[in-house]
């Protein structure tokens, strides 16, 4: 084979290689964002028709919530693997930002949503009820995580009750393996006694997993959905 023919072929293998590349990254940065997006839509669908139905996380109807603004939220029932039972916002990512919960944390689970770590607190109760969301792919819902400030909201609905939590410190940023940020008081939260807190975890870097960005907030007020949107989601 003479040089012409070897570097033709080498160069038609580099742009084969190129285009390949180049679609896959399409793919990533692309079409799942459009898949989850879709996927993310649906489960919120799926919950604002199951509460129209009076069917709730509380195993309540809508509006059965607190008896006043700030008092004990009712005991939610046991969350079903892979399904959907709260939609989260955060008005620090933006007032059009909204993704849906579902229990577990497996692949397939964090590809429609945000996910509840198995063996946390539920939402508004005493512990740590603790959330886990991609950085990047999959519609990217936790992309703007290091914006997170302290005093920001992080507000929650099951269908019953508005629960909002205030985030008290900038994300923290640890290793895969410490566990312990998930704990009932939170490893490094700054948080001394037992409460009802909210931890939030991602991937650090933006498009690595080497290390995890983590931020914390407690329960700061609940009121039943009947009362409206709280303060935090008004405009």
């Amino acid at each position: 084979m003479s040089v012409r023919a070897i570097v033709r072929t080498v160069s038609e293998l580099c742009v084969t290689a190129g285009t390949v590349i180049v679609l896959f990254v399409v793919y990533v940065l692309f079409w799942t964002g459009v898949k989850a997006d879709r996927a993310m839509d649906d489960q919120i669908d799926r919950l604002q028709d199951r509460w129209s139905h009076g069917r709730t996380a509380t195993g309540g109807a809508p509006g059965t919530g607190p008896a006043a603004p700030g008092g004990p939220p009712p005991e939610p029932a046991p969350y079903e693997d892979g399904e959907p039972f709260a939609v989260m916002y955060v008005p620090r990512f933006g007032f059009t930002w909204n993704k849906p919960v579902l229990q577990g944390t497996a692949t397939d689970t964090l590809k429609k949503g945000l996910g509840h770590y198995a063996g946390t607190a539920r939402l508004g109760q005493k512990g740590n009820f603790s959330v886990a969301g991609h950085r990047r792919t999959y519609g990217d819902p936790f992309k703007d995580f290091p914006a997170l400030r302290p005093g920001d909201a992080v507000v929650l609905t099951d269908g019953t009750t508005w629960f909002t939590y205030r985030v008290d410190r900038k994300p923290y940023r640890t290793l895969p393996a410490d566990v312990g940020v998930i704990d009932p008081v939170p490893r490094a939260s700054g948080y001394r006694e037992p409460g009802r807190y909210l931890t939030l975890t991602t991937c650090e870097p933006e498009w690595g997993h080497s290390h995890r960005l983590v931020a914390w907030a407690h329960l700061d007020a609940t009121q039943p959905v009947e009362a409206g949107k709280p303060e935090a989601l008004r405009r």
